[in-house]
């Protein structure tokens, strides 16, 4: 085979690594994410609730949930978690992957080494990110709502019926609400995810003179893991906890957690959102619920990270993730 016919085979993927690309990242998120089952349902209940607070901490808010609904209580919305999680994490993988390697051939093409810097990598994973959330958000929406159900008064007995009643009562345009600061929030999260990750390995690797990421081992790659989702989640938490609230805006289920007048806090849009909460509950409550996410969020990103990797590497997929 002739060098260019090799390059050229390496600008493309085959459908069997494509395929497994995608199956390597469903797994990752569905795995990552039922590992802090807990602690998700937990922040996005903070997240929600108003100055009269039901959950005042970590260990209160569990021991709350643990009373109200008992251990499945602490796993409500997972499974639907999951369905969803499974399809935007292989697709948010697979994205990044084929944006960093169109991006890396434009670079050689161009007479560079083909690396990419790392803002060039934060907007591929600011573009994967976008294009994986945006695929699944509805399933997203609903869960949100089931999520923040408790005890006995619960009015959706699963997705298919919570689906069904969202648009019979509030219309189809009622499943992406929150999508504007999801995709405001996103480009940070996973940009800088991606980003900080892939800059983290770069460095160790050439600072050891490792032949590849091959070489690092897995507490190396989960430490690097979690000093991403630390930075993502920081600087984009404001916005996951406006989408939270549009997501249940109006809506008679969140009366326990945040009412005004005896009626579910309904906003306009989302700079309502972050007006009236920033006015109303000051710049603190931009932040609820950011204790228990940072618990979830760097175990969640590390497991989500190693896992993909150690799954491409048993079903023989290309191990990089970036180009």
């Amino acid at each position: 085979m002739s060098a260019s016919e090799k390059k050229a085979e390496k600008r493309h993927l085959s459908w069997s690594q494509i395929t497994k690309s995608l199956l390597a990242g469903g797994v990752a998120g569905a795995v990552s994410r039922t590992a802090v089952a807990p602690l998700e349902r937990l922040k996005i209940l903070m997240q929600i609730q108003g100055n009269e607070k039901v959950y005042t901490g970590i260990w209160q808010g569990t021991m709350h949930m643990w009373r109200t609904d008992g251990l499945k209580g602490l796993f409500k919305g997972n499974g639907l978690n999951c369905i969803r999680i499974f399809p935007n994490q292989a697709i948010k993988f697979m994205s990044y992957e084929q944006l960093s390697r169109r991006i890396s051939h434009y670079l050689i093409d161009n007479g560079g080494d083909g690396q990419l810097t790392p803002l060039l990598r934060l907007g591929a994973g600011a573009g994967a990110g976008i294009v994986g959330m945006s695929a699944t958000y509805p399933m997203d929406m609903v869960r949100g709502r089931i999520t923040i159900q408790e005890g006995n008064k619960q009015q959706y007995r699963g997705m298919m019926h919570a689906t069904r009643s969202i648009i019979a009562n509030e219309g189809v345009l009622a499943l992406w609400r929150g999508w504007l600061p999801s995709v405001i929030g996103v480009v940070p999260y996973v940009g800088l995810n991606f980003a900080v990750y892939e800059t983290l390995k770069d460095l160790l690797i050439k600072s050891n003179n490792y032949r590849d990421e091959r070489d690092l081992s897995i507490a190396t790659k989960l430490s690097c893991g979690a000093v991403a989702g630390t930075a993502g989640q920081t600087v984009a938490y404001p916005f996951d906890v406006v989408r939270r609230r549009l997501q249940v805006s109006g809506w008679s289920g969140a009366e326990k957690l945040h009412a005004e007048s005896g009626h579910a806090i309904a906003y306009r849009g989302m700079l309502d959102c972050f007006a009236r909460t920033f006015r109303e509950e000051g710049l603190g409550a931009l932040f609820k619920g950011l204790g228990p996410n940072y618990l979830k969020v760097v175990p969640s990103i590390a497991i989500a990270f190693v896992t993909y990797e150690q799954m491409k590497e048993l079903l023989g997929a290309e191990i990089r993730i970036s180009g």
